[in-house]
């Protein structure tokens, strides 16, 4: 008969944050003294979405609160393809900004990889572009995207081990599966796992993730990891975040991630929550690539 873990401890990705964002701070201070101004970091929002302007002005106050510049630029659902291009060129050129995101989703009519593709990957503090990418493969400097980077911050922050650690991904986007698989197996810390990279159509999938001592669950699906698929004492990073109807909250629904977490917390020796866990994480990645543009800016 086995024994449940009871006293999981939560990844928060909040006082991680917050403890990274006083160097972040501080680094900002040192480049306005020598540069004479602030490290700058524009978000373009193309359209009217309501999560994307919830996030996208979380992004702004992050910045606000570590003495960076930002700017917020609007662009209406009816803006074309080519007016988003060129924009994008404009900002490329613009020697007094630092680093820009293009908010997704974008509406249908503009594709997402021409836009990517459009973005300096001197500019591209979300790390998306593939010439970062490239060099993340490698082991080379560059910007890692902002999700994966945030929960190797995470990781670190709270000392788990992750050498020779089974890691389990579920799910392979570029913009969190996929480099998340590549930081998990790389030689640093964190890092050296064998990692397994799954997604929704693996076969025999809970048997996989039951191996995982750190399991990542990035699968876009609310509340599709279940106790039944998670190994008694392992690491779970839940990356979701979906609204779920709730009579009960006054907003009409609650959030959920990727993980049913009150099934699944008390097998857990560690868990991150939604909200609080993974989220924070990411803004605070995106402003550690701005810092690291603007010294590079500096240096060049």
């Amino acid at each position: 008969m086995s024994s449940l873990v009871t006293t999981y401890q939560l990844l928060d990705g909040k006082r991680c944050g917050d403890a990274l964002r006083v160097d972040i701070a501080t680094g900002a201070a040192e480049v306005k003294a020598k540069r004479g101004r602030a490290p700058h970091l524009a978000a373009v929002l193309v359209g009217n979405d309501g999560a994307s302007k919830t996030y996208v002005e979380s992004k702004v106050k992050a910045c606000e609160s570590v003495g960076f510049r930002s700017s917020l630029i609007r662009m209406p659902e009816s803006t074309t393809e080519d007016e988003l291009l060129a924009r994008i060129k404009q900002l490329n050129k613009d020697k007094d900004l630092d680093g820009f995101i293009v908010q997704l989703p974008l509406p249908s009519h503009i594709d997402p990889e021409k836009v990517t593709l459009a973005i300096s990957p001197d500019k591209d503090v979300d790390g998306f572009h593939p010439e970062n990418i490239g060099r993340m493969v490698l082991g080379l400097d560059c910007f890692l995207p902002a999700t994966p980077s945030g929960i190797v911050e995470l990781l670190r922050f709270y000392h788990i081990e992750t050498a020779g650690k089974h890691a389990v991904v579920v799910g392979r986007s570029h913009i969190v599966g996929t480099p998340m698989s590549i930081l998990l197996s790389r030689n640093a810390y964190p890092g050296n796992c064998t990692v397994s990279l799954a997604h929704s159509r693996s076969k025999n999938l809970a048997e996989l993730t039951r191996q995982a001592d750190i399991l990542v669950a990035a699968v876009g699906r609310p509340e599709m990891i279940t106790a039944n698929m998670v190994k008694e004492g392992a690491v779970v990073v839940d990356v979701g975040i979906h609204r779920i109807p709730d009579a009960s909250k006054k907003s009409g629904f609650r959030l959920v991630g990727d993980v049913k977490f009150d099934e699944v917390a008390p097998k857990c020796s560690w868990i991150a929550p939604v909200p609080g866990g993974v989220g924070p994480m990411t803004i605070t990645s995106l402003l550690l690539n701005t810092l690291k543009a603007s010294r590079h800016a500096f240096s060049s």
